[in-house]
């Protein structure tokens, strides 16, 4: 008896798929200071392969900065909307531009 083959289709998407890197810089608003919300960005970064940094802003905003290829950051943008981050998310600005090579690792700031 022949093994039974499964073809597989992938849904299309209307994000690129190109690898090469990108720059999101995200601005997080809502109670993201003081919850473990950087540490936490870190390590959803670190696990999608990105580098770059969360920081704590003076107005009660995380800055988050991360370089990589785009499916990776819009999955990182994902998961910040998403609900499941320490603290509260009331909204996400987003910025994007080019890649400047600059981060190494991920940082907590």
């Amino acid at each position: 008896m022949a093994p039974v083959e499964a073809a597989v289709t992938h849904a299309p998407t209307l994000r690129s798929v190109s690898s090469t890197p990108v720059r999101v810089t995200a601005f997080v608003k809502g109670r993201v200071q003081g919850v473990g919300f950087r540490w936490w960005t870190r390590a959803r970064a670190l696990e999608l392969g990105l580098v770059g940094s969360a920081t704590n802003l003076d107005d009660g905003r995380v800055q988050v900065v991360a370089e990589g290829p785009e499916p990776a950051l819009h999955a990182l943008l994902d998961l910040l909307r998403g609900g499941g981050t320490p603290g509260r998310v009331d909204f996400v600005a987003e910025r994007w531009g080019q890649a400047r090579g600059e981060e190494d690792g991920f940082a907590e700031r």
